[in-house]
């Protein structure tokens, strides 16, 4: 990882947890579909029907934090 993409990581991290759901949905689309990526089709488009759930409303996140406390995750 360049020094530049690195500090641009660490930066996203420090977003809230929204802000860091949309940068990585607006970053997702920039990309063609032609690049080769370690993300396979079918969770790319996975990724992006929840996406557009949640910003249609349909769907309401849930914190990790939350999750957690609910015992859904270790």
């Amino acid at each position: 990882m360049s020094p530049t993409l690195e500090t641009l990581f660490q930066a996203a991290l420090a977003l809230p947890e929204e802000d860091r759901v949309e940068l990585a949905d607006r970053l997702l689309y920039t990309v063609s579909p032609d690049v080769p990526s370690e993300l396979h089709p079918a969770w790319r488009a996975e990724l992006k029907r929840r996406s557009d759930q949640i910003e249609a409303g349909d769907v309401v996140p849930i914190p990790w934090t939350e999750v957690r406390r609910l015992g859904f995750a270790p």
